[in-house]
């Protein structure tokens, strides 16, 4: 078990039903369901009982990354009948009423921001959102901390801070203008400042914005930076994939 997969909004925007397509051949175990716009979510959540999950043993959704208030407590009725174990991955900068989210206790997940955000970028920011979300977990954007301090100092400062409420981690370049993109290697040098803080089995989603061709190459890129050894020849993929083809070559 790798508990590595994609975010379905990075493979195919706005189009679950496609992105789960493209994963059903690929050596994903886990993966994160997008809504990222409010119109989006409804369908998903109407979809969910007839979308082939099962060989996912890591299931997340995002919920919308813009709403207004009257939204968010629509959004808070549509996934509180999802299954307990799902993780519900949340912008703090989104958040208009505190104690609405705080019901839903652990199995929300927050995600350090971009610098375009006003709130949850540093782990000073992420700590006033823990306390008013005490039960909250971390979703680490390890893309978004390298962007606000490349230097990664912040990375480790939210790593080793909330360790303890760590269930996820977003992976992929974030870009000057906060676009996710394919890992480079500066950013992969970056990472592996701070992989080992990381256990091997917190679930990596990539975020990645990827044609279905590189979708192997990247999930075996980011195997080979977080997991021990991190070597991607040495990891076992399991059948019936485990000729892989070279990154190089897709």
């Amino acid at each position: 078990m790798t508990n590595v997969g994609f975010s379905t909004g990075a493979i195919s925007l706005g189009d679950f039903n496609l992105a789960l397509e493209l994963l059903k051949s690929k050596p994903a175990d886990s993966v994160e369901l997008s809504a990222l716009r409010f119109r989006e979510l409804g369908p998903l959540v109407d979809a969910i009982p007839q979308l082939a999950l099962a060989k996912y043993s890591h299931i997340s959704l995002h919920v919308p990354s813009v709403f207004s208030l009257q939204e968010e407590q629509e959004i808070i009725e549509l996934v509180t009948g999802l299954p307990l174990n799902w993780l519900l991955i949340l912008h703090p900068d989104t958040i208009h009423d505190f104690s609405l989210w705080s019901k839903l206790g652990d199995r929300i997940a927050i995600e350090n921001m971009d610098r375009r955000k006003g709130r949850g970028r540093t782990a000073d920011e992420l700590d006033s959102c823990f306390t008013c979300l005490p039960d909250a977990r971390l979703c680490f954007d390890i893309g978004h901390a390298r962007q606000m301090d490349p230097s990664m100092s912040e990375a480790y400062l939210i790593l080793s801070r909330f360790s303890p409420r760590l269930a996820q981690v977003h992976v992929s370049e974030v870009d000057s203008q906060s676009r996710h993109a394919v890992i480079t290697y500066a950013a992969e040098l970056a990472f592996r400042e701070v992989a080992g803080l990381i256990p091997d089995t917190t679930p990596l989603i990539l975020e990645s914005r990827v044609s279905p061709e590189q979708i192997v190459s990247e999930m075996r890129r980011a195997i080979s930076i977080f997991r021990t050894p991190r070597t991607e020849n040495t990891w076992d993929w399991g059948e019936p994939v485990m000729q892989l083809p070279n990154p190089q070559s897709v």
